[in-house]
């Protein structure tokens, strides 16, 4: 059995959720403190296990600013909406990184807390989120590539953002979120048809699949467990890539195939 499976099937991987090894950016911004691009998810949760280092997640969400220590073996989640931002303070911090609906993120879920102006203009903000590709060759200490260079500007207006926006939560109280909010609810909104397919063959899907196997369980069948089957998959090969917080290897679950061959 080879690739092609559909998120939402008993094939998929539990929950429809992605999974994705993060090397956290050691860069310095401008308020001297090393890390990830402060942003938000619109319908998506995200989970954190901490695999090395140390660190602290800030966030600004109903609670109004807080910041969370990050050490190995730390579990925390969040849900949408939760401004975020990862500060590596060991400059080796790695986490396994679980993401909600898989697929979302990578159409567009996450909106990144640049200035207001920018966030105004949807043009703007496709070229200012925009990087190349790494180079095939491209490794972590390739500090000054075409995509080094443009995951660092965007990481940078990012900050600039979200620092303003922090000041006035502190000031202000959570409800100075809500103009980010509006702007990104905005900003995605043109996708959100594309996002229901995902969902529906995804998440939904799994949700149903399981309905049906206790519908049958509770009237003394259990059909599905004659499909029970151990898959597995790699993580993609090549140069990591740059996410929103750091260098990134993800696996392509799509691609999951049958485990092992017997005795």
């Amino acid at each position: 059995m080879t690739g092609g499976i559909e998120p939402g099937s008993a094939e998929g991987f539990p929950g429809a959720t992605a999974v994705s090894h993060l090397r956290v950016y050691d860069w310095p911004a401008e308020d001297g403190r090393r890390g990830g691009s402060p942003h938000l998810h619109t319908a998506s949760s995200e989970g954190y296990v901490v695999l090395s280092g140390e660190g602290r997640l800030e966030t600004l969400g109903a609670d109004g600013y807080q910041e969370t220590p990050l050490t190995r073996g730390t579990l925390l989640w969040f849900t949408p909406g939760t401004v975020h931002r990862l500060v590596n303070l060991s400059g080796d911090l790695e986490i396994l990184v679980v993401m909600q609906n898989a697929g979302l993120p990578e159409a567009g879920d996450a909106v990144l807390t640049f200035p207001a102006e920018v966030l105004a203009d949807g043009a703007r903000y496709a070229d200012a989120h925009r990087i190349p590709a790494p180079a095939p060759d491209e490794g972590p200490e390739d500090l000054d590539s075409p995509a080094a260079l443009a995951a660092r500007a965007r990481r940078d207006l990012a900050v600039s953002g979200y620092l303003e926006l922090r000041e006035r939560v502190r000031a202000e109280g959570p409800g100075a979120l809500e103009p980010l909010h509006d702007a990104a609810a905005r900003l995605v909104a043109p996708r959100i048809d594309e996002w229901r397919s995902r969902w529906e063959r995804g998440a939904a899907a799994q949700a149903d699949h399981t309905g049906r196997a206790l519908a049958d369980l509770a009237s003394g069948r259990g059909p599905h467990l004659r499909d029970a089957r151990v898959r597995s998959v790699l993580p993609r090969t090549g140069p990591l890539g740059y996410g929103m917080c750091g260098r990134l290897r993800v696996w392509d679950l799509d691609g999951a195939v049958v485990a092992g061959g017997g005795d």
